[in-house]
């Protein structure tokens, strides 16, 4: 039986790792579409029978049904840390995963709406409670960069209007503390008088900053659906995510002059070398004006 290890890997995942709930929902769907591989494909019953030709296998089909070369990387890391475990637990005898290459990952630039798709998609109508909140929302989210997961996991208490800044907490449990402009500060500030009580008066939930209308925590995939809605209703018809506005707001910094180390630490990235791919989009742009204005360019 396959099941059990893989049972007994996400509760050493959960208890032992202390992993987030999205980290391992990304771990049990990489590995149970493996586990569906070697017991479907190859046939096999036992972990002991899975061997190095079975990951290959799989990771192939991966790339035949056209998936990135992020998303391979990512499996190949998911399947590398389970046959560690079953390795360490002395459920198997040899590691099958050994000398499995990592493919590199593609670096995309993302995508980063201008200053004026942005003053478009923030001047949305806030007449009712929901609006209200979801101006509160998209000023919030373009005014620190914040991750969608950051952003619908914040509380009350972490803000700090008077003083400022908003305190969240990042990727690897990293709490990091973000300014708040004054046109994010009053658009929060507005919900939070007008809004989030009429809100909260139809949930339990009295924590959560911003909630739905049933008055309980907005999940990812309600942001999601809320800001395609808005792009939608104000005509902006390039594809937008909720991590656009996190770019736009990397973009816009750099571009008006802010140096690299302090975006770094408002966006909480850990390798800087993450936030320097925003100085490509910066330079891709600077070189399309410089096409279309130069008179010898």
């Amino acid at each position: 039986m396959l099941k059990p290890a893989f049972e007994d890997f996400f509760h050493y995942l959960l208890v032992e790792r202390g992993v987030s709930d999205n980290t391992l929902k990304s771990y049990q769907r990489d590995l149970q579409n493996y586990m569906q591989y070697v017991e479907k494909v190859s046939r096999k019953t036992d972990w002991n029978e899975a061997g190095r030709t079975d990951i290959m296998g799989y990771l192939h089909k991966l790339k035949e049904d056209g998936k990135s070369s992020a998303t391979i990387a990512r499996t190949i890391s998911s399947i590398r840390g389970f046959h560690h475990f079953l390795v360490r637990e002395q459920l198997v005898d040899h590691d099958a995963s050994i000398h499995i290459e990592t493919p590199k990952k593609e670096r995309k630039l993302p995508a980063a709406l201008s200053s004026q798709d942005v003053e478009t998609l923030l001047s949305i109508n806030s007449g009712t409670p929901l609006k209200i909140r979801n101006k509160a929302m998209l000023e919030l989210m373009y005014a620190t960069g914040l991750r969608v997961t950051e952003l619908v996991s914040l509380r009350v208490s972490d803000l700090h209007l008077t003083m400022g800044f908003v305190r969240c907490m990042g990727k690897g449990s990293r709490e990091r503390i973000v300014p708040l402009g004054d046109v994010a500060k009053k658009a929060v500030d507005d919900y939070l008088q007008k809004a989030r009580g009429q809100l909260t008066k139809r949930g339990e939930d009295q924590n959560a900053l911003f909630v739905n209308q049933h008055g309980r925590p907005l999940s990812r995939q309600g942001f999601w659906k809320i800001l395609k809605g808005i792009a939608r209703e104000a005509g902006i018809n390039k594809q937008i995510t909720p991590h656009t506005l996190r770019h736009s707001f990397a973009t816009h910094l750099l571009e008006n002059g802010a140096d690299l180390r302090s975006v770094q630490e408002m966006l909480g990235h850990a390798d800087i070398s993450t936030t320097q791919i925003y100085t490509h989009i910066t330079k891709t742009r600077l070189k399309d004006i410089y096409q279309s204005y130069h008179p010898r360019a």
